[in-house]
């Protein structure tokens, strides 16, 4: 089997070989944000925030303007939430695939046309899946067997 090296990547780092911030600007600020909104102190100033509106209520006396604030605001930042938790599934999903890639081309035992099974079309999938489940299967009634049988032998 043919084993290249994979690039070489300093991914601790958050910039490349020259020095230089990785990745466009959107993912820069995207992995700052689910960074920041992941931590405990991004839940407490969200918390403190409708504390604040809360308590700020009988200051306005309820009205709907006050509702509306905590209304547009909720709105706008679930809003962008979406964006950014997409973003970073997307980048997570594509890492793990890449490494179990990986993992199946060094393996020699591995099946390499399995490598790319995420662009197939689901019924091609179902039919994979259904194969395997069946390998499990008997691997489990051979398991079972060779335990039955051991059982048998010690008596």
């Amino acid at each position: 089997m043919n084993r290249t090296a994979a690039p070489s990547v300093d991914s601790q780092s958050g910039h490349d070989q020259d020095g230089k911030p990785k990745g466009n600007l959107f993912t820069r600020l995207a992995k700052a944000a689910a960074g920041f909104t992941g931590r405990p102190l991004c839940f407490c100033l969200a918390l403190g925030t409708v504390l604040v509106w809360a308590i700020s209520g009988p200051l306005f006396k309820f009205s709907d303007t006050w509702q509306l604030v905590i209304n547009t605001g909720t709105t706008i930042i679930t809003f962008l939430m979406v964006f950014l938790i997409q973003n970073t599934q997307n980048r997570d999903t594509a890492a793990m695939q890449i490494k179990l890639d990986e993992l199946i081309h060094v393996t020699d035992a591995a099946r390499n046309e399995l490598l790319d099974l995420e662009e197939l079309e689901e019924d091609e999938l179902e039919r994979l899946r259904t194969r395997y489940e069946e390998m499990a299967r008997k691997a489990r009634q051979a398991s079972d067997a060779r335990r039955a049988h051991g059982r048998d032998s010690q008596r």
